[in-house]
């Protein structure tokens, strides 16, 4: 399964920290950052839950950058 999230990121380093943070976090496939249009696309595990992966992304994401936001 596929999803688009609004984003909220300062800059296009942190963009890929965030992607780099997210890619990284457990239950996600693949996450994609496009710093031009604030969007994060995320490709969940078959069987994930996207709203518990999320949780789990954006705790990932301010670990690295802490005032990013996504809004799911």
């Amino acid at each position: 399964m596929k999803k688009s999230y609004k984003i909220e990121v300062d800059c296009a380093a942190c963009a890929q920290k965030m992607e780099d943070a997210a890619r990284a976090t457990e239950g996600v496939r693949n996450a994609d950052v496009n710093f031009m249009a604030l969007k994060m696309k995320v490709e969940f595990d078959e069987g994930a839950d996207p709203s518990e992966v999320m949780g789990r992304v954006e705790k990932n994401c301010r670990a690295v950058e802490d005032d990013c936001r996504i809004f799911y």
